[in-house]
């Protein structure tokens, strides 16, 4: 299967910024690839809007214009010519870009310094962001328990979330609720046993739609070297979801086990 020149940028793109994901989509089939790498840049493109200016306004209007491209592929109106917005148009139904709205508009909380309201508001930005992009990615590739989907995609993302606490907290930013040991601890748990319970339920998630899955591999490790050692969340020193799973992925794309 051959890429045009936009699905070449978005695989650039992915690769450059998201590497955890690139690998993922890397040990996927070939007629996955491309589904795969024009949300998955999406997601980049998104995710990097809020920091690439100081000016909130700016920061903004760059959200909006993602907004805008998911308004229009739901309302089944031609999108604006761009590398990212014009293949993700072809892999979106209108359902999934109302998703992948609310994922841009969770994006907010980004741009700004302030905190959580609450645990249910982080929650819910974990799973707007992690979950709908897990569970855009799978529906869009096969049959799969959307429960399921999400309970994993919360474990990845939160696992990210923990790597990047000394980025955001650098940035101003206060990235959790309780930053306490104890508090870094029970969140580590909770997603661990999201994740268990969500392989728990593995058969649920069609072989077409594994390779969505396969980069929640690595979550494992980064949340039990949380549990074990919480202080390395804030000293940077949970592992590497791309160096310390090269044959953990090797694995996990030929069993379909992630």
């Amino acid at each position: 299967m051959s890429f045009d020149a936009d699905l070449t940028a978005c695989a650039t793109l992915v690769e450059r910024a998201d590497p955890w994901r690139f690998r993922a989509v890397m040990a996927a089939p070939l007629a996955a690839r491309r589904q795969l790498f024009a949300l998955y840049a999406f997601n980049v493109e998104v995710a990097r809007a809020p920091w690439v200016t100081q000016e909130p306004m700016i920061a903004e209007m760059r959200l909006q214009w993602w907004r805008d491209v998911c308004e229009q592929i739901a309302k089944g109106e031609v999108v604006r010519r761009h590398e990212v917005a014009t293949p993700l148009a072809s892999v979106l139904t209108p359902p999934r870009a109302q998703l992948l709205d609310e994922l841009v508009a969770a994006r907010r909380w980004d741009i700004y310094k302030d905190a959580f309201e609450d645990a249910a508001h982080f929650a819910r930005y974990i799973d707007q962001t992690a979950g709908h992009l897990a569970w855009v990615a799978a529906s869009t590739l096969g049959q799969a328990d959307e429960q399921v989907v999400r309970d994993a995609a919360f474990a990845a993302g939160i696992a990210a979330w923990l790597r990047a606490i000394p980025e955001l907290e650098a940035r101003g930013r206060i990235p959790l609720l309780d930053g306490t040991n104890e508090g870094v601890v029970t969140l580590a748990k909770d997603a661990l046993a999201r994740l268990a319970k969500a392989r728990a339920r593995r058969s649920t998630i069609s072989r077409a739609a594994r390779p969505a899955l396969l980069h929640v591999g690595p979550a494992a490790a980064i949340l039990s070297a949380a549990v074990r050692d919480p202080g390395a969340v804030i000293e940077g020193r949970l592992p590497d979801p791309v160096d310390g799973d090269r044959f953990g992925l090797a694995f996990r794309a030929i069993t379909g086990r992630w």
